[in-house]
């Protein structure tokens, strides 16, 4: 069976059974800070569990895009080493929102899997909760029960709280659950070893492949569980795993899900990979293996990481993405000789084969492969960097044990894997010293630790049953009451409190722009609200102290000024959208934005640096529509099919319900619920300040409107009355100005003539200092000379012999600098190499730098050093 008619049985049986079939979310999440990605299928109905929000239905099944490499879930350094984990997987899912419960859960399960994919009774087992005294939380007696019906009841088995009892977090939605695990060994291992004994013991052919979670119990705070109002059912069944099971493979990386990406890695590399089937490999072979199926999976991880919004970075969820692409990387580039990009070719494979459920690899292909070819060219430089810093640590060591906190400066300042490190050294005769290494990544992951670390209070609600409204966009100050209030404390925030109010002006931060700030206004005094965010659908107004009484009524504020701004630079990134589309072409896709009080920021799809003429055209449409007065057309709650037929754009990474919003300034017209300005007018003036690269095709424009317009050409204005000032106060500025850049011009002629002359006179001088040592005519010396000087000077004397070598030093304008020369007759017989004598010398100067075998120069900071590095450097030729 192949495993698209796998996924599209199950989601089929699901619907037979009066579920409300649902894509997949976004793998990012954008509206809850307690995780960085999507890990599970139910992180993104997290709400409905919460009792925050209401679904589409009380019965609901999907497959979830899932990635599982940072916190609590993390799976990537098993990755590659077995069969059957991954960064990137999809979790089939069917789901109850206080609707049925364990009963028809588990007889869906066992039908679906007996029935329709006609999996072997024989070869699954089931494990149900023993219970756990300590909580107050029984043996699940209803469970066992309904299991022994389906299954011999030698195929049951008890499991703990660790197996069978599951949590999202330290708090939070949490239940028993009931595992299914198959066996898929062969017949002679079944008979020799009981499938049971080895459930749950990370046996690679006896596997779990579905959850059925049943929530009802919430995490609290302190540890203590509390019933939640309603039963849930939350079920996870691993696709890839399934696929394995029903294709009769003993590894996921040979059913169909990989063997298309692994074909392509194999045609680009010449390697072969071996299938799970084969016994005895070699370990070369068996290193090749790994590395294939770390560069198949970090593929899709990435891969969908960037169709869904999230670019790698140095932060962040950014920053996981980035390290999840290196590491396949250094696998191809340490075990599949890969020294050039080719992880990006793997992209159209992966559209292909996934498009067709997940069209957004297929909209983004290209995109996605351009950040991919990037990083990659990137990284690989990188490792060539690395290579060559290693190589001068090794230098520096003596003994043969290499520090480990030097080891963890290559890989923490320059990205450098320790894995690779730890290989070249062996290869080289030298130890790792590994217990340095993890004690310094152990105390840079306590000061980040203790960085992040946040307690969050249980909830203490004030107004049982409300939902909140939102009422921001009519209202900028309302009477409002408290509904539920929590303290966070954070080492790097400090004590806040969250307040959440039964109806709020306060726009959330989302889709780009900044939470509003305000007051919430009492008879008895005033608290600042400095910051307002969304979080499983309730909108948090943070605080740094609670009302005296919690319980009064408020005015809840708005702080106008700011809203304004905000609302000004959010409208002219509407505009500025379709300004780009319509200039540089429909190509154009918003990537990222960011809209506060001060600035916009914009990313988006463009192959190429805008050019001047391009961006004055884009701030003379923007400002066009300014002067046209186009007035505000607000549509809210309409369907979402009917909004994007009737041309509104959805825009890239976002989540959007069934019913949206959407925002119309004359032919500009988006999917957004942020605050806009109710005429273009209030906008003023739009001014781009910048425009740069972020990404392989993907550039980044920053703009300015009305207050910081004129705060900005205020500035240009006092520039221009102090360059006007500092030139006597010419009649006509910019005369003056090009008259003194050809007196410069002039002054430059000079001064290099002078400079030759200079020249011509040392060379004379500092040919009679000239020592012959071991056959080699050297010379070191300090000479009064700017760096271009001193390479005229080394390139004359260079042209008196066959053998010299040459180091100058200069302290020009106190910044010293490194000069050698040498013959290259020299370089063949005697083995010396410029680059590799000013990276050495540029030690005691505090700095470095390279060149050709036959020349190269030294930066630094230190001119202390320069003596130094002048007595060292005959030790080049003794």
């Amino acid at each position: 069976m192949k495993s698209q008619d796998v996924r599209k049985q199950f989601l089929d049986f699901f619907a037979s059974k009066g579920h409300l079939i649902v894509p997949s979310a976004p793998i990012v999440l954008k509206d809850d800070p307690t995780l960085m990605f999507n890990n599970s299928g139910m992180a993104q109905f997290k709400e409905y569990f919460l009792g925050n929000g209401t679904p589409k239905s009380t019965r609901i099944a999907d497959t979830q895009k899932c990635l599982r490499v940072s916190g609590k879930h993390n799976d990537l350094e098993d990755v590659g080493f077995d069969t059957y984990h991954h960064t990137m997987f999809e979790m089939l899912g069917n789901w109850s929102f206080g609707d049925y419960f364990k009963k028809e859960a588990i007889n869906w399960a066992w039908e679906l899997l007996t029935e329709v994919y006609k999996i072997p009774k024989e070869n699954l087992y089931v494990s149900v909760f023993e219970g756990n005294p300590d909580e107050n939380v029984p043996f699940d007696q209803e469970a066992w029960d309904i299991w022994k019906e389906l299954i011999d009841e030698d195929r049951i088995i008890l499991g703990n709280k660790k197996d069978n009892f599951w949590e999202m977090g330290d708090q939070g939605p949490c239940g028993p659950c009931s595992e299914i695990h198959v066996d898929i060994r062969s017949a002679e291992e079944k008979a020799l070893v009981s499938g049971k004994s080895l459930v749950n013991n990370d046996h690679p052919q006896v596997v779990e492949i579905w959850n059925n979670v049943f929530m009802e119990f919430n995490r609290k705070a302190d540890g203590s569980l509390e019933k939640l109002p309603a039963k849930h059912v939350d079920t996870g069944m691993g696709f890839e795993r399934l696929c394995m099971a029903l294709q009769g493979k003993t590894s996921n990386y040979d059913t169909d899900v990989f063997t298309p990406l692994i074909e392509k890695v194999e045609q680009i590399t010449g390697l072969k990979y071996t299938s799970n089937e084969v016994l005895n490999i070699s370990e070369e072979q068996n290193k090749t293996n790994i590395a294939i199926r770390v560069v198949v999976d970090h593929v899709r991880a990435v891969a969908f990481a960037i169709a869904d919004g999230q670019l790698p970075s140095n932060t962040g969820a950014g920053y996981v993405i980035r390290r999840i692409l290196r590491r396949a990387i250094r696998y191809g580039f340490t075990f599949l000789n890969t020294k050039e990009p080719f992880i990006n070719q793997l992209v159209s494979v992966l559209a292909n084969q996934m498009g067709e459920f997940f069209p957004e690899i297929k909209a983004q292909q290209q995109l996605v492969t351009n950040v991919i070819r990037e990083e990659e060219a990137s990284f690989l430089r990188t490792l060539d960097q690395g290579l060559q810093l290693l190589e001068n640590v090794v230098a520096e060591t003596k003994g043969s044990t290499v520090s480990g906190t030097k080891a963890f400066e290559l890989y923490d300042t320059f990205g450098f894997p320790i894995d690779l490190t730890a290989l070249i050294l062996r290869e080289k005769g030298f130890e790792l010293d590994e217990a340095g290494f993890n004690a310094a990544m152990q105390e840079q992951k306590n000061r980040s630790r203790a960085a992040s670390e946040v307690s969050t209070e249980d909830w203490s609600v004030l107004i049982p049953g409300n939902v909140e409204t939102f009422v921001g966009y009519d209202q900028s100050e309302n009477n409002v009451k408290i509904t539920r209030i929590r303290k966070v404390d954070s080492k790097k925030d400090g004590v806040l409190y969250q307040i959440v109010l039964d109806n709020t002006p306060f726009y959330p931060e989302g889709g780009g722009q900044v939470g509003d700030k305000g007051t919430l206004v009492s008879a008895n005094e005033t608290i600042e609200i400095i910051d307002t965010k969304k979080e499983n659908n309730l909108i948090l107004h943070f605080t740094k102290q609670l009302p005296e009484n919690v319980n009064a009524g408020f005015v809840a504020k708005v702080n106008q000024d700011l809203r304004s701004l905000s609302s000004r630079n959010h409208s002219a990134t509407h505009l500025m959208h379709q300004a780009l589309r319509s200039i540089l072409g429909t190509h154009v896709e918003q990537k990222g934005s960011l809209v506060n009080p001060n600035y916009l920021r914009f990313d988006f799809s463009h192959f190429a640096k805008m050019t001047e003429t391009e961006l004055q055209q884009v701030e003379d449409f923007v400002n066009a529509r300014i002067q046209e007065q186009l007035p505000l057309i607000e549509r809210r709650n309409i369907p979402f099919a009917q909004a994007v037929q009737e041309g509104a754009m959805a825009l890239f990474g976002e989540k959007y319900g069934d019913e949206v919003r959407a925002i119309k300034f004359g032919e500009s017209m988006e999917l957004c619920g942020g605050i806009h300005v109710k005429n273009t007018a209030e906008i003023w003036h739009f001014k781009i300040v910048s425009e740069g690269a972020v990404a392989a095709g993907i550039r980044r424009i920053e703009a300015i409107t009305s207050d910081a317009v004129k705060a900005h050409f205020a500035s240009y204005e006092n520039t221009l009355n102090e360059v006007k000032s500092a030139l006597k106060n010419p009649q006509d500025i910019l005369k003056a100005v090009h008259s003194m850049q050809e007196e410069n011009a002039k002054l430059a002629k000079q001064i290099e003539a002078l400079v030759k002359d200079k020249v011509k006179n040392l060379k004379a001088s500092l040919v009679a200092e000239i020592q012959e040592i071991n056959g080699v005519q050297f010379l070191a010396k300090q000479v009064d000379l700017n760096p271009e000087g001193a390479k005229d000077l080394a390139y004359e004397l260079g042209n008196l012999g066959n053998n010299l070598f040459l180091i100058l030093a200069t302290a020009d304008e106190e910044k010293p600098m490194l000069t050698c020369y040498v013959s290259k007759e020299l370089v063949a017989e005697k083995n010396l190499n410029a680059g590799q004598v000013v990276r050495e010398l540029g030690k005691f100067i505090q700095g470095g730098g390279g060149g050709q075998p036959f020349f190269a120069t030294a930066g630094g900071k230190n001119v202390a050093g320069i003596q130094q590095a002048l007595d060292k450097a005959i030790e080049f030729v003794r």
